[in-house]
């Protein structure tokens, strides 16, 4: 790297509040916006023999975790599936692929409306190379993604709520997700949000980002990263939560002046603290390769100053902190819950089928810390492959289960613990029975529950059942569960 081009990333680092080591920050994780490895980026790639990340060689290879949202799918143009729109396909050679980790991204984004262009085989070939080069898959299907950084967990959720070539999406609200928000928020000490979402080319965020991004935030979020628009979003401080509506283009080969900028979100943490700032990109004319630019920010990210997020951490139960961790399971992908006590590791769990994780006083105020989960596991009761609620106990060898759940009064869509009432259980159920099941049935119903040492029993309390409505309001039905 140049000194002139050392010189300008030090500049920019100093001018949004940072130099390296000054706050004695341990962690710092960065988050690109879109990146295209097809198109007219093919071409200059291939045509100059020039390196698209060369100007970013220090700052990517320094960071503790560098992420960016991937357009497009690995395979070749003849693969392209069958448009529901005009919107272009992006086949990406599988050789180009090594190009982001030799970079240093730890993890792309594929959760996108161009994750199918090349249709499912397209999809599973993206993620088959882009582990193979190392790097971490974000989808939303797999999320959250766990991962170790200095000593803390970060999760990754990745949503897309733009519509993918065959019309899929993720729908939010929605009880799936807010099910993978509430395991990240569990066994993690940072939860992230990769969003893909917002309208195309608008230089700030419409209603429906900032309605979602209040709704992550509500449900979880302590940082939401989001792209789709092609162009630079400025950020917010949202519930104190920083937001990055859009970070704009990247790595792409858009023309328009404003498609040519890009945001860098530069975060950091620093013990239990998270700051973000932004580092703004330039593709000259000609190019589409970016480069750190002498605007900085732009003022995009001058409402996160005042941003500092204060993190919880991980739930913990007496010295035991919980942390998750990606496992499997005869070739399923699940996760597995750790315990750790003074910074070791004490126990790791055998691969479990988790959907959400809670720590909570299950038997009463009096009573000691439980760990509930939601757990998808069939039943030779109703022969369902469905929720299940349970409930461990935490010893030192690890987890010891005191309840293994059936799904309660009627069939199960989710469950947690009621907020500021210790012992009570809130169920979001189908309007079917076990009587009588019928899982594509309309509309739902919720139920309050009491912990009883042997079992769950129904509890009849106005204000309880209201505060349960309240917790699942505006879900929807199970006929709506987000589409893939």
């Amino acid at each position: 790297m140049s000194g002139a081009k050392s010189f300008l990333i030090a500049a920019c680092l100093v001018a949004v509040g940072w130099a390296w080591g000054e706050d004695g920050g341990d962690a710092r994780l960065l988050f690109t916006g879109d990146i295209l490895l097809s198109r007219q980026v093919r071409n200059e790639i291939e045509r100059t023999r020039r390196f698209p990340w060369e100007p970013f060689a220090d700052l990517f290879h320094h960071a503790d975790w560098v992420a960016g949202n991937l357009e497009g799918a690995v395979g070749g143009a003849e693969d392209c599936t069958p448009e529901v729109s005009a919107s272009p396909c992006f086949d990406i050679p599988a050789a180009l692929v090594p190009l982001l980790a030799q970079a240093g991204f730890r993890a792309l984004g594929v959760a996108n409306n161009h994750a199918l262009d090349l249709g499912a085989r397209g999809r599973d070939a993206t993620r088959q190379a882009l582990t193979k080069a190392g790097m971490d898959v974000l989808s939303f299907e797999d999320s959250p993604v766990f991962v170790t950084i200095g000593g803390r967990t970060l999760a990754v959720i990745a949503v897309s709520t733009v519509p993918a070539r065959d019309g899929s999406r993720t729908e939010i609200p929605r009880t799936a997700l807010r099910q993978k928000l509430r395991l990240a928020r569990s066994l993690s000490d940072l939860v992230v949000v990769f969003a893909h979402w917002g309208s195309e080319l608008l230089e700030w965020p419409d209603t429906r980002q900032r309605e979602t991004a209040a709704w992550l935030v509500r449900n979880g979020a302590d940082l939401i990263v989001g792209h789709h628009p092609h162009v630079v979003q400025a950020a917010e401080c949202v519930h104190g939560r920083p937001v990055f509506y859009s970070l704009g283009n990247h790595l792409f080969d858009q023309k328009y002046p404003a498609a040519k900028q890009g945001l860098i979100a530069d975060c950091r943490l620093h013990g239990k603290v998270l700051r973000c700032g932004g580092i703004a990109t330039l593709a000259p004319p000609g190019s589409a390769f970016p480069r750190v630019s002498q605007d900085v920010s732009g003022g995009a990210t001058d409402a996160l100053k005042t941003c500092s997020v204060n993190l919880n951490g991980p739930d913990s139960v007496g010295e035991v902190v919980l942390r998750g961790r990606a496992a499997s399971l005869n070739g399923e992908f699940q996760y597995a819950m750790e315990g750790w006590r003074a910074g070791t590791r004490a126990w790791r769990s055998a691969a479990m089928p988790l959907v959400s994780v809670q720590v909570g006083k299950l038997a009463g105020s009096q009573g000691p810390d439980y760990v509930f989960t939601l757990e998808r596991r069939r039943s030779t009761i109703d022969g369902e492959d469905g929720l299940r609620p349970y409930v461990y106990e935490v010893g030192p060898q690890g987890l010891v289960a005191r309840w293994r759940g059936s799904a309660l009064a009627w069939p199960l869509l989710d469950a947690a613990l009621l907020p500021g009432r210790d012992g009570l259980v809130c169920a979001l159920h189908r309007r079917d029975s076990f009587v009588v099941l019928r899982p594509d049935s309309a509309g739902v119903r919720t139920a309050v529950y009491r912990w009883n040492g042997f079992g769950f029993s129904g509890v009849e309390d106005a204000p309880a059942a209201a505060a349960c409505r309240d917790l699942f309001q505006a879900e929807p039905g199970p006929q709506a569960e987000p589409r893939r």
